[in-house]
């Protein structure tokens, strides 16, 4: 089964649910409170293929960091289970619910609080979307980089619960590197602040860090302290074609080899540029077998994209076009975002992994994904972070077919080993959830897996706290 199949509560469960929602009724109010099991099940889980779910005995939708306390005191008294949630865009099973569990909803607690042009500093409830922050601080002359595809969609809460990336990271770093400071509701109901509102900061254990990509496995988070940037400049793109994947990792290896400092560095396979076409039929070249797209928002982002059209060129691009302004620029990153997409309509069914090598290693990567498709013979297409090395190879199946669908799983571990095998990580940003349990084991070995059990118990001893995920 790709789905497990959703499934109201047992008979024998019912007073123990009844109990359960007298008590969150009697320190909440009703309309945070959803019971009807059709309602609920529409929260049982997120946008991850393979991934078993459970039925929610209840879903509460929280206003105030207050509800979220008293949402955790109760799950403490009564050892019920609790998932915590945001736009459930997540690809890895996170926000998954587990049978007879509260799913707790951040979606609600959506105020920008603090905008803070001196400090350069953001302060945020968790359900506050990623695109919703990026223009609010950009009318203060300020720059929030980490931006997934999913920004018009996804919450801080989320990004920061599976440390999300994004199409700059290549410049900007990831999530974790903006999260300064956190509010967290711990498994018994009390408020710990961790980290600072300042631009330094060592007092004590990393605490903060340690909750970014957590997967909700240690606390709530309620509030975050976010670190801006001055805006940049508004970016100039340029598209290479190349006459094999190869040839484009070997062109990302001399930009970064170079000294290069791109905005954003994105690889698209021919797989992957022939969705986009066939989706939203924007003339992309469909004879290249790789496209790789740079771009600069440096104060003469012309130039940087002469030179590096030249490192393309020598590389062994066939052509190379750059983009005359903001709004080709912008048409080009349109197509990239298109990328996963535009594979999901592929089949109608997609696995889409995220492995993050060595830059040096990312044309074995991209050649080995290639073999693995011929010898499960499945379409994979890849889309990949190209200037940090995080691939997405994307597998492409009809969920009907029994037989594909084995077929995908099956690819999909390989490509994770396939990844390991070249010095590289399961998962650069989308996290661990309840799709990757197994590879995160052999990943960190077990002494990491019974350090890491040991941290999860010291912040949560009764378990209750999105279990089944990570371990």
């Amino acid at each position: 089964m790709i789905m497990s199949r959703i499934e109201a509560p047992r008979s024998e469960d019912t007073a123990e649910t009844s109990n359960l929602t007298d008590r969150l009724l009697a320190g909440l109010p009703a309309e945070a409170v959803l019971t009807d099991p059709d309602v609920t099940a529409s929260y049982a889980r997120d946008m991850a293929s393979f991934c078993p779910a459970g039925a929610p005995a209840v879903v509460v939708l929280p206003r105030t960091v207050e509800q979220v306390q008293y949402v955790m005191r109760v799950a403490t008294e009564l050892r019920v289970p609790v998932v915590p949630q945001g736009a459930r865009s997540g690809l890895s099973g996170a926000a998954n619910a587990t049978d007879g569990c509260v799913v707790l909803s951040l979606t609600r607690m959506d105020r920008i609080l603090e905008i803070s042009p001196v400090d350069r500093i953001a302060v945020v409830e968790p359900g506050v979307v990623n695109a919703t922050l990026s223009r609010a601080v950009e009318e203060h002359g300020l720059y929030y980089p980490p931006d997934p595809s999913s920004w018009e969609m996804c919450t801080i809460g989320g990004n920061i619960g599976t440390a999300s990336g994004g199409l700059c990271c290549v410049k900007y770093g990831v999530t974790a590197e903006y999260v300064l400071g956190l509010d967290v509701v711990l498994a018994d109901g009390r408020l710990m602040s961790t980290g600072r509102r300042t631009a330094k900061g060592v007092a004590g254990y990393d605490l903060t860090r340690l909750f970014v990509g957590s997967e909700g496995s240690l606390g709530i988070v309620v509030r975050a302290v976010l670190a801006l940037k001055p805006k940049p400049p508004r970016q100039l793109v340029l598209a290479a074609e190349f006459p094999s994947a190869a040839a484009a990792c070997d062109a990302v290896c001399r930009i970064m080899e170079g000294g290069h400092v791109p905005s954003l560095l994105e690889l698209m396979d021919r797989t992957t540029v022939k969705a986009v076409n066939d989706l939203a039929h924007m003339g992309l070249p469909e004879t290249t077998e790789a496209l790789l797209l740079a771009a600069f928002d440096t104060p003469d982002p012309a130039a940087d994209l002469a030179a590096v059209g030249a490192l393309c060129e020598a590389a062994g691009a066939t052509e190379v076009v750059p983009a005359e302004d903001a709004a080709e620029s912008e048409l080009l990153l349109k197509a990239r975002r298109l990328s996963l997409t535009a594979l999901e309509a592929v089949k109608g069914t997609t696995m889409i992994d995220d492995v993050c090598v060595p830059r040096s290693r990312l044309g074995a990567m991209l050649e080995g994904v290639e073999r693995i498709a011929a010898t499960y013979d499945l379409t994979i297409g890849v889309c990949a972070h190209a200037g940090d090395g995080n691939t997405h190879p994307t597998v492409c199946f009809d969920a009907q077919d029994e037989d594909e669908s084995r077929r995908a799983r099956a690819s999909f571990d390989e490509i994770m080993a396939l990844g390991l095998e070249l010095g590289g990580t399961i998962t650069g940003e989308h996290g661990v959830g309840v799709l990757k349990k197994e590879w995160l084991a052999r990943e960190i070995g077990p002494v990491g897996v019974e350090m890491q059990r040991a941290v999860k118990h010291a912040f949560d001893p009764l378990g209750i706290l999105n279990p089944g995920k990570l371990f």
